[in-house]
């Protein structure tokens, strides 16, 4: 197993500010994210059925448990890995994490104005990439779970 990408207390500090200013107007930065996720990959609307601003909400409430635990990564991580699990039956490949990974930080990036930096970025950048990997190992582990 690869070795966790760190968090430290610099990117913590990124995170928090920039997800306080993003989630000032929670609607706007869940509609800014899908907006960039079906640009970048028109056919992963077909996932998400109903209620889009429902949606929305369940993406913003996710994101505020994860910059709420991130220090604690034994409590958030068995919650990823279920997550990543769930997401199996959904149809979710590999391959969808870095196209989510890009309209997440985009939608970020737009929503949190000047709070931005190249620091923060990098934070979510790093945060991301350890939620992705320990949701796609879990997939890994779901009986019959598709080839990605």
């Amino acid at each position: 197993m690869p070795p966790r990408p760190v968090i430290t207390s610099q990117n913590l500090h990124a995170i928090r500010t920039t997800f306080a200013a993003a989630a000032q107007d929670p609607h706007a930065t869940a509609s800014l994210f899908y907006a960039n996720l079906f640009k970048l990959d028109p056919s992963l609307r077909a996932f998400f059925h109903g209620d889009m601003r429902s949606q929305g909400e369940k993406l913003i409430s996710m994101l505020q448990m994860v910059v709420s635990n991130l220090e604690n990564l034994d409590r958030l991580l068995p919650t990823v890995r279920q997550l990543g699990q769930r997401h199996v039956n959904y149809g979710v490949k590999d391959a969808h994490y870095a196209t989510v990974g890009r309209a997440l930080i985009e939608a970020l990036q737009h929503a949190s104005g000047p709070t931005w930096s190249v620091d923060a970025h990098n934070a979510w950048s790093n945060a991301y990439e350890l939620l992705a990997s320990t949701m796609i190992a879990a997939s890994k582990e779901v009986p019959h779970a598709r080839a990605s």
